[in-house]
């Protein structure tokens, strides 16, 4: 297991934290209310560690397959449903949503290899990320691959503790099937908008793993 990139600010500022805290506290309250101490420690401890964990890369052997839409993060499938895109497609696609909490795996994966065809940042509300709205009212960013004649929306959603979405594709970019597409801090949501009659391959309340769970087949 590696720690992303986008973590080492976060978990510097945890570290400097933790130490500050508890040094002080043992210094100044060691002999008098050791207890105090011990049970600040543990609690910080485990917060420490939360935050270390958030961040986490771990080894995993990514599904590749050109046939198939491969999870774009860590989650349970929380939406298998038609709907009329307003953003890109202007019509009815397939959405399947992978709501991400603040335990699961951070990274952002491309369900497909392609061409990015469209990049656009949204601001917006920080609803919670499984509200109905919350694909259209939030804060979001949107990429859209294309393969072939096939064009998949992906969006990133922030949700009402996700307050930074990072993306790192740009339009033009060729891009290849499992490779870091960006990063949402502290739980949100996923957002895959598929061509109507595309066979879904997970049902609902499934848990996935992002780049290893095939989520769609062509």
């Amino acid at each position: 297991m590696t720690l992303h990139r986008e973590g080492y600010k976060s978990i510097a500022i945890a570290t400097l934290l933790f130490g500050a805290i508890n040094l002080s506290l043992f210094w100044f309250l060691g002999a008098s209310l050791l207890w105090l101490c011990i049970a600040v420690f543990i609690i910080t401890l485990v917060l420490f560690a939360l935050v270390v964990s958030f961040f986490r890369i771990p080894a995993r052997k990514l599904t590749i397959n050109g046939n198939q839409v491969i999870a774009p993060a860590d989650g349970k499938v929380v939406v298998i449903e038609e709907t009329v895109d307003s953003e890109y497609f202007k019509e009815k696609r397939l959405q399947v949503s992978v709501f991400m909490s603040p335990l699961n795996v951070h990274v952002n994966r491309n369900p497909i290899g392609g061409e990015v065809v469209y990049n656009k940042y949204h601001k917006g509300k920080y609803l919670v990320a499984w509200h109905p709205k919350s694909s259209t009212e939030n804060e979001r960013h949107s990429v859209v691959i294309k393969k072939g004649n096939t064009e998949i929306l992906v969006k990133q959603i922030a949700g009402a503790l996700a307050k930074r979405i990072i993306n790192y594709l740009e339009v033009g970019q060729k891009v290849e099937q499992g490779e870091e597409m960006g990063f949402i801090k502290f739980g949100s949501r996923v957002d895959m908008l598929l061509p109507v009659g595309t066979k879904i391959n997970v049902s609902l309340n499934e848990v996935v793993k992002g780049g290893v769970t095939v989520i769609a087949t062509f």
